[in-house]
């Protein structure tokens, strides 16, 4: 049962994962085959976000209506098929089309299937689970401008799509075949008010971060739906915490350690993703890479993520959850300083190992703040909080990539200084919320982690769903 979980959790969220980096380097080829210039191509990717973000609320809902199981294979064939019909698309507009139900798939997959996966492993075996689990999160964004930049120039854009069709085949056939189900305590009636301030806040806010480096963090196209989406935020916790059937049980976060965990997830998250976004800018703008060797030389902090996965759960009990996250947001804001300093004096071989070290150390905090966030979450509150651990990882994504673009284009640089000046103060800026994580991972408690793994339940994972 554990093992069908992983590779159908692990392979629907590397595809969801990778399909959010893999399009962008197809975009030019698209964008040439249907006569579109550049900024008539963003609703390629706006479709898909703005659909991810309206279902991510939706998904422990659906989970507890219908099952977790035929929630996942579900999602899983949307995206498969919406997969398929993205290669076939003729137009742009039947692209976008495509690309909506894909975001439908894609907003389910990672909250329902991290659910089936807190579901199946008690607490004690979680950070086993973990090496599989930081698989899709570790080598998906590092891999889809690898593998798009290799696929577009030997094939063409079509294959950016098409190379979800196998994994996504085999991936449900097996669910099909054994993947468990963990029903929930059922489903309260469906809370309408919750959906649209979730759903349309969240994809309101994604939608201003996502143009906000194009056209200004002051353009009524990103002001108004950013201050949209952030009052549909601020009024849903009232409603939730208000509600008799809330969309999300809000209450939750009432959890002193998965709400600092939080906490220090979302500047992380915001500082990777920046950095994975300016990284292969800086390499491309200034060293005069080609979009498939910048690909390469990021790759390597997908190598230092998965060794973290590997060291984690050796070192958790002798060094404890806090120090493993304090000392990986340090490091990880030291190598991001290094990464300015390069930009001075670039050495392309100092380039691949201080990828490794970042993501080792990314890696280490990841691993340890994901597995502390849940241990004190009880089961039948599992889907509130990954559906939140969600919405909080898209939202620091957009925001990581947003302020990393919007500094590297800072239109001037002091005199006397180099073009990469605008580079380095986005790395300093990155460096900072590691360094935020890092202080605010000083308040999470060893000793409630140790007290949840001393008072988990024994009894396998399979007598309890029953």
């Amino acid at each position: 049962m554990k093992v069908a979980v992983c590779v159908v959790f692990v392979a629907a969220n590397f595809m969801a994962i990778m399909d959010t980096t893999i399009v962008n380097v197809a975009l030019p080829a698209i964008g040439r085959d249907f006569g579109v210039d550049a900024s008539g191509l963003s609703s390629v990717n706006v479709g898909y976000l703005v659909a991810l973000a309206v279902f991510i609320p939706v998904s422990g809902w659906l989970g507890s209506r219908f099952g977790t199981r035929r929630t996942a294979l579900t999602a899983l064939l949307l995206f498969t098929v919406a997969s398929g019909l993205c290669a076939t698309a003729g137009s742009l507009e039947a692209l976008t089309g495509y690309r909506v139900l894909q975001g439908v798939g894609g907003g389910l997959l990672a909250p329902v299937g991290m659910t089936m996966m807190l579901r199946a492993f008690p607490v004690a075996e979680r950070l086993r689970a973990q090496q599989y689990v930081m698989l899709p999160t570790a080598v998906a964004p590092a891999l889809g401008p690898v593998l798009g930049g290799w696929l577009v120039d030997t094939a063409s854009w079509h294959w950016v799509f098409l190379v979800n069709l196998p994994v996504g085949a085999l991936a449900l056939l097996f669910g099909l075949g054994v993947l468990p189900d963990f029903p929930g305590p059922g489903a309260p009636r469906f809370d309408v008010p919750g959906f649209v301030l979730a759903g349309g806040g969240l994809a309101a806010v994604l939608y201003a971060l996502t143009g906000a480096p194009d056209r200004g963090w002051g353009s009524g196209a990103v002001l108004v739906p950013l201050v949209g989406g952030v009052v549909f935020l601020a009024a849903l916790v009232p409603w939730e915490l208000r509600a008799r059937h809330p969309m999300i049980d809000l209450w939750v976060a009432k959890d002193q350690l998965f709400r600092t965990t939080q906490l220090v997830l979302l500047p992380t998250g915001a500082a990777f993703m920046g950095v994975l976004y300016l990284f292969p800018q800086f390499l491309q703008t200034d060293l005069g890479y080609d979009a498939l060797h910048s690909g390469l030389a990021t790759f390597p902090e997908a190598l230092g993520m998965l060794t973290a996965s590997q060291i984690v759960p050796r070192l958790h009990d002798r060094v404890g959850p806090r120090r493993l996250m304090v000392v990986g947001g340090a490091g990880a804001a030291l190598i991001i300083v290094l990464l300015a300093i390069l930009t001075v004096t670039p050495q392309p071989l100092a380039l691949y190992p201080s990828m490794y070290l970042l993501g080792t150390s990314v890696g280490l905090l990841f691993a340890s703040a994901q597995n502390a966030a849940f241990v004190t979450i009880p089961p039948s509150r599992t889907a509130d909080a990954t559906t939140l651990l969600n919405m909080q990882r898209q939202t620091a994504g957009a925001f990581g990539v947003a302020l990393a673009g919007t500094l590297a284009a800072w239109p001037a640089s002091p005199a006397g200084t180099d073009g990469a000046f605008a580079y380095r103060i986005a790395f300093f800026a990155l460096a900072a919320l590691c360094l935020c994580a890092s202080l605010v991972a000083l308040r999470v408690s060893d000793r409630r982690v140790r007290e949840a793994y001393g008072a988990a339940d024994p009894r396998p994972a399979h007598q309890e769903a029953a």
